[in-house]
């Protein structure tokens, strides 16, 4: 029991900053927040996400990259130019390393407007940290784990984030139904998003890029947005007025 449950909380907490501050935060800025918050959650990011901590820089530039190249030969992450999931996210990983490293200038307009924490991205991406974290997940496997085929989650912890985001790019432009004609594959997966946050609302993202809530229709479901909503109440956050539908 113990084994489910720290499985899902390592999930839903990697999947929570994922979408909350990778993508909503530095990738689009539908919202702000000060100079604690912002660190706060930089550092809330890479203890969630663990041995599979992304940079909110590259992952905003690549984010950028995707809605501007959306299912195209430049798209880093179409499921249309690629034979499965994993070749897909294989090349996702070569792009993100080349910006990750500075081996490639990014365009001027998908630079810039991220959080930046130097110190913390380090860390996060040195192999020590990584293995660190990997090593932390099996030794608490090895403590709680009361059978056998728990063991087999554990690539689930050490891959959370790219897992993620496999199961976002592919369902997200593949499976599913569409509220707009967006010109290209974006695809809305399920009517409530429990598994990704909201992420499978792709179709509706791809049309409404500012939008903070996922879901267009009434029956779309969003379980983010109540947070983001309750975050902004408690005045921890600020939306973006102009840019709020409900």
């Amino acid at each position: 029991m113990i084994i489910l449950i720290f499985f899902v909380a390592h999930w839903y907490l990697s999947l929570f900053v994922q979408t909350f501050y990778l993508h909503r935060y530095a990738a689009h800025k539908m919202f702000t927040m000060n100079a604690f918050w912002e660190k706060f959650f930089f550092l809330f990011t890479y203890i969630s996400q663990g041995s599979s901590f992304l940079s909110p820089r590259a992952y905003a530039i690549l984010h950028r990259m995707h809605h501007a190249f959306s299912d195209t030969e430049r798209d880093p992450h179409s499921p249309h130019f690629s034979s499965n999931a994993f070749t897909m996210m294989w090349k996702t990983k070569n792009i993100y390393n080349d910006v990750l490293k500075h081996r490639v200038e990014p365009e001027m307009r998908f630079d810039g407007n991220y959080p930046v924490w130097r110190l913390v991205e380090r860390i996060g991406d040195h192999w020590i940290s990584r293995i660190a974290w990997g090593t932390f997940y099996v030794v608490f496997y090895i403590y709680f784990a009361e059978y056998w085929w728990m063991y087999l989650l554990l690539p689930v912890h050490f891959l959370m984030g790219p897992i993620h985001g496999a199961i976002v790019n592919w369902s997200g432009h593949k499976y599913g139904y569409q509220n707009f004609d967006n010109h290209d594959k974006s695809k809305n997966s399920l009517f409530f998003d429990f598994l990704t946050g909201g992420e499978l609302f792709q179709n509706n993202h791809h049309k409404l890029p500012n939008r903070v809530n996922f879901g267009v229709k009434w029956w779309e479901v969003d379980p983010t947005y109540p947070v983001i909503w309750t975050l902004d109440k408690l005045g921890i956050i600020k939306l973006k007025k102009a840019r709020v539908q409900s």
